[in-house]
């Protein structure tokens, strides 16, 4: 048996009440207390997450933009230094490689964070296409991803900073060797649930005082530390792809709802542009919409969607929605079933039961 991965925190997930799981070859927690006041954590108030699993990649040298743009759907001219982006790399047949968010540390220099069960893969893919004067390196190993999202997430992580502050830091933007208490970080006002909030990058070593000392100064705002199981409900319930789920080497961005990180009109042809043209002209023949259980039961990844006798796709994530108290799910249906209020059926547990097909986000926050 392969022996699970672990990230620098493993050894404290315990002390917290951490119960693991096996994700994607990682042993990483799924919860703490519960999902459920994990997920109400980050909605009302703020929630950390160990996300050090996830992959680091450097780009760099002078052909290193000229790369990135064969390579990526996004256009990557348009990043200014300090600034994020989030995009995909594809295959030729329109699948996609890995979904993933680009950092761009200054002129011919980015780094790229990529999931964790795609490292390798990403690696080897962007090895065999390396093209002109540029240095990859997987820098994965020697660092630590914390995320601290939550409407409290500003205030107490700007306890920790003596010499920064963090209102100036845009979405979508981050800032270099930050003084978290000591210790430098890269921040960023990125994140994946739905809600304002960072994430920091540190040195492995230092993960393991920074996760202590953000739950400590977050004691009065109730921070709780949050696992798996609350991150996927939260990304899912504001409709953020997961890979494996919404979108795979079988599932296209444009079919995936990501057509906002392709870019069909940058100049430079990138790996997969060809056949996600086609699909655009021709029409994407299915696509990942949201939906709502009629009857009681809760669509499930994997479960089977039908109209009529037809099987018209099947569901990629699907729960109870811990904010919205519903049972609902993304699913991947023919095109032409796509329509809002479309009455269709999942099949769970061997009985089909009604549901209609949902607008996403199911959940959006308050930006005020």
């Amino acid at each position: 048996m392969t022996e699970l991965k672990r990230t620098p925190l493993f050894d404290v997930y315990k002390e917290y009440g951490g119960k693991t799981i096996d994700f994607g070859g990682w042993e990483l927690p799924v919860q703490f207390s519960s999902i459920k006041e994990e997920h109400e954590a980050v909605r009302t108030k703020a929630g950390l997450f160990d996300v050090s699993h996830m992959g680091e990649i450097e780009v760099k040298g002078p052909d290193s933009l000229k790369y990135l743009q064969k390579m990526m759907t996004n256009d990557v001219s348009k990043l200014k230094n300090g600034g994020a982006q989030y995009t995909a790399m594809c295959y030729e047949t329109g699948g996609t490689v890995d979904d993933l968010l680009i950092y761009k540390l200054e002129d011919d220099h980015y780094l790229l964070v990529v999931n964790a069960s795609n490292i390798e893969k990403d690696f080897d893919w962007m090895e065999s296409h390396l093209e002109g004067d540029v240095q990859i390196e997987n820098l994965s190993e020697g660092m630590g991803q914390l995320a601290l999202q939550g409407p409290a997430a500003e205030a107490v992580l700007q306890k920790l900073l003596k010499d920064h502050d963090l209102s100036t830091i845009g979405f979508f933007k981050f800032n270099e060797e930050v003084d978290v208490n000591g210790k430098k970080a890269l921040i960023s006002r990125t994140g994946y649930t739905g809600e304002d909030g960072f994430e920091i990058y540190c040195k492995s070593e230092d993960a393991v005082s920074l996760w202590e000392e953000i739950l400590e100064a977050g004691k009065e705002e109730g921070v709780v530390p949050c696992g798996l199981g609350a991150r996927d409900t939260l990304r899912f319930e504001a409709n953020l792809a997961l890979y494996g789920q919404e979108l795979s080497p079988e599932i296209s961005p444009l079919e995936a709802g990501i057509g906002f990180a392709v870019k069909l009109n940058k100049e430079e042809d990138f790996i997969g542009k060809e056949a996600l043209k086609q699909q655009k002209e021709n029409g994407l023949p299915r696509k990942i919409v949201g939906i709502e259980m009629v009857d009681r039961g809760i669509p499930r990844h994997g479960y089977a969607v039908y109209k009529g006798d037809e099987k018209i796709g099947e569901v990629t994530t699907g729960t109870q929605s811990p904010t919205l108290k519903k049972n609902i799910g993304l699913a991947l249906i023919n095109t032409k079933e796509t329509e809002l209020g479309n009455e269709v059926e999942v099949e769970i547990r061997g009985k089909r039961l009604k549901a209609v097909v949902s607008g996403t986000p199911f959940y959006k926050r308050d930006k005020k």
